[in-house]
């Protein structure tokens, strides 16, 4: 059984795909995933989300990752009018931008420079040709199931071995591009050494999710990472950092703060804009000398660095670097995997809770779930019914299996103890209708 959306949301979706794609802007809000049509949003504050037809939903996608203060975070919207006040892009530098980069090489120190960019799409791509520019090669390796944007070299299928180069998983992408990526097994450290030794002298980089959160939340295995930085370093490829999602989420110096592993390249996105569009690449600064204006590798953009994105980034970035908030998102983060856990156990449903942090994933399916084979075995129609359960009461997850949870410093105890409630009688009613 699906949600039904209310009469102005269904409304607004039956014009909306007249005019866009699905109705939609990104393919996942279609909640093709799940069945049925999404909710339009008129407003949001704290926790909560309230659509167009005046519903209210306690939030766990939180624009799928930036808005750990919450939605319209006081501090942030505050620094947004007080830029906007001053002009909404200047297309020339600003004492913003160095701010931003300052205070992002203070909390990474492998990001000894920095290149501020639009999204994490372009964070990526641009890392991508930075590593190719700066080794003379051409070969990336990738994981299974890790989402790096849309670039045309990362969308790409896994092959049938880690020598196996890939072919393309959209439409629009030349097979001669796709070629040039090689898809390995997350956690699987021995594919990757043999994709090394199919490739010698030839891959780039490799380029990871330190924590997967587009196949749902997929931790690294003990000893994943650190092997990836050995097998870089003794193959002269470089080890790039997916930290989009995972970056000041999982600690204010990210998963590479959390697990002590030093990538080459890190890309950055999602909360370092407050909810405004902004991404960031950076490493070592010899590498990023390849970058022109001092070197050959060109990006430009026109909306790089802009200023309100910059100032609603930094209001963000001072209050993660405030007091020990991170305590507190594990707190929470904690108070919600046990209530998914008890929920599943009460009524007898398979359930694997992946977490690290404050970012979760429930996978519907007997554990664990260390790769995207292991996450692609869970029950999609379950978490289907369970999606719109959830929604009828009051309780928005992602409308899709193979994504995060986020919880933010917006929600309440209260807020979990509500969500575990739900959970509960959401899994004991699918329970009975199997």
């Amino acid at each position: 059984m699906t949600t039904t959306p209310g009469s102005r949301s269904q409304g607004l979706f039956a014009a909306a795909q007249r005019v866009i794609p699905g109705g939609v802007n990104s393919p996942v809000r279609a909640f093709r995933g799940v069945g049925g049509a999404p909710f339009f949003v008129a407003r949001a504050a704290g926790s909560t989300l309230y659509d167009v037809d005046g519903r209210a939903y306690i939030d766990f996608v939180g624009s799928w990752g930036p808005l750990i203060l919450g939605h319209a975070a006081p501090a942030v919207v505050e620094a947004v009018v007080e830029a906007a006040g001053r002009g909404t892009t200047y297309g020339a530098p600003t004492a913003g931008e160095v701010e931003m980069a300052e205070a992002i090489s203070a909390a990474y120190p492998s990001m000894e420079m920095v290149r501020l960019v639009s999204s994490g799409t372009e964070a990526a791509m641009s890392a991508i040709r930075l590593a190719r520019g700066a080794t003379g090669r051409d070969l990336l390796i990738k994981f299974d199931g890790c989402y790096h944007g849309h670039a045309d070299s990362l969308l790409v299928k896994a092959g049938s071995g880690a020598a196996t180069l890939s072919i393309p998983d959209s439409r629009g992408v030349p097979p001669a591009l796709a070629a040039l990526t090689v898809t390995v097994g997350f956690n699987d450290i021995d594919a990757v050494a043999g994709a090394f030794r199919a490739h010698p002298d030839n891959v780039a980089a490799v380029i990871v999710e330190p924590v997967a959160g587009n196949m749902g939340v997929v931790p690294p295995a003990p000893g994943f990472l650190e092997g990836l930085r050995e097998l870089c370093t003794r193959h002269g490829a470089l080890l790039i950092f997916d930290e989009v999602i995972t970056g000041f989420r999982v600690a204010y110096g990210g998963a590479q703060q959390r697990y002590g592993v030093r990538p080459d390249l890190t890309c950055l996105g999602k909360i370092i804009g407050g909810g405004l569009p902004v991404g960031a690449y950076g490493g070592r600064a010899d590498l990023l000398a390849h970058v022109a204006p001092l070197g050959a590798v060109y990006q430009a953009g026109t909306l790089s660095g802009n200023p309100l994105a910059v100032a609603a980034g930094l209001a963000a970035l001072k209050a993660l670097g405030a007091g020990d908030p991170y305590a507190r998102l594990e707190a929470l983060g904690a108070r919600a995997e046990r209530g998914l856990r008890e929920a599943a156990r009460q009524a007898d449903v398979p359930l694997t809770v992946n977490r690290v942090g404050s970012m979760l994933t429930a996978f519907f399916t007997e554990g664990p779930v260390r790769s995207y084979a292991d996450a692609r075995r869970a029950d999609t129609e379950r978490y289907a019914r369970f999606f719109h359960a959830m929604l009828d009461h009051g309780v928005y997850l992602a409308p899709s299996q193979f994504e995060a949870a986020f919880v933010s410093l917006a929600h309440s105890d209260a807020d979990l103890d509500r969500t575990a409630k739900a959970a509960a009688d959401a899994m004991a009613a699918a329970r009975a209708r199997d």
